[in-house]
């Protein structure tokens, strides 16, 4: 139809011979604050790395929407009591505002880290997913969580400089997540969090999200062979089950693209293959 015929006209062309490319209108940047079909780096971070790790709260730190957008939006299923051990399926947000982008947003990020721990005490560790505006003001969310993790006995506090904007895809939130497990994990396990009776058999499912369950059909076959998983990345995964990875055999990579940055570290740091 001559309607859809002019939409698509841009889309649609002849290559010629000789010439670099057809001239279509293609493979463009998402732009922030658009709805796009691809993700951005805080959806690479805050829905596909951090989010489903089940005993911590994260927080969509700025305005409603893109928290809203991602909320719910995956089956990424988990064993537990929502709301007592486990909070995948719960929204958090600082519900950023006008004066909140004029005066910043640190003071705000404080009292909601407080109001969690009120009323959600049995939480074990809390990130920060940052939005565009927290990096466009220039929020300093490290210093906060190193404020609030020293106020609450050493928690786990992370934050994740995942602005939507710094990629055109969610890829880039895969990589920013997986350096924040890095730095705020790995860096700061101690003898304390370390302890932990290894076997021979110790493998870690890295880059499975268990969505719809699968990650728990890997893990059954992997120890009916006799194998001990140790560790899932992070579908139905836990802080504890990541501090104690760094002990694991083998690390076994489903999804390249998400994980593949910090499985490296592992193999360079800790020499697991």
């Amino acid at each position: 139809p001559d309607k859809t015929a002019k939409r698509r006209a841009k889309h649609l062309n002849v290559h010629e011979a000789g010439k670099a490319d057809c001239g279509v209108k293609s493979n463009l940047k998402s732009i922030p604050g658009v709805m796009t079909i691809r993700g951005c780096a805080y959806a690479g971070s805050k829905g596909v790395v951090w989010g489903p790790i089940k005993d911590m709260i994260h927080i969509s730190h700025g305005p409603v929407g893109c928290g809203q957008y991602s909320w719910g939006s995956r089956r990424n299923y988990y064993a537990g009591t929502t709301g007592i051990d486990t909070f995948v399926t719960l929204q958090f947000t600082s519900d950023f505002q006008e004066k909140d982008i004029v005066f910043g947003g640190d003071k705000k990020l404080v009292k909601l880290i407080d109001e969690l721990q009120e009323l959600f005490p049995l939480n074990n560790g809390i990130t920060i997913q940052s939005e565009c505006p927290i990096g466009l003001i220039g929020d300093d969310i490290e210093a906060v969580s190193k404020a609030k993790s020293k106020e609450y006995d050493g928690k786990t506090i992370v934050p994740v400089r995942c602005e939507g904007f710094r990629g055109v895809s969610q890829s880039l939130g895969h990589h920013i997540a997986n350096d924040a497990v890095r730095d705020w994990v790995f860096d700061r396990l101690t003898p304390e969090k370390s302890r932990f009776e290894s076997t021979p058999y110790d493998v870690a499912i890295i880059g499975d999200y268990n969505i719809g369950g699968d990650a728990w059909s890997s893990r059954i076959l992997l120890e009916e062979m006799g194998l001990r998983v140790i560790a899932q990345w992070s579908g139905d995964g836990s802080l504890a089950e990541l501090e104690a990875t760094p002990k694991a055999k083998l690390n076994i990579l489903h999804c390249y693209r998400s994980m593949n940055y910090i499985s490296r570290h592992m193999e360079e740091k800790f020499g697991i293959p």
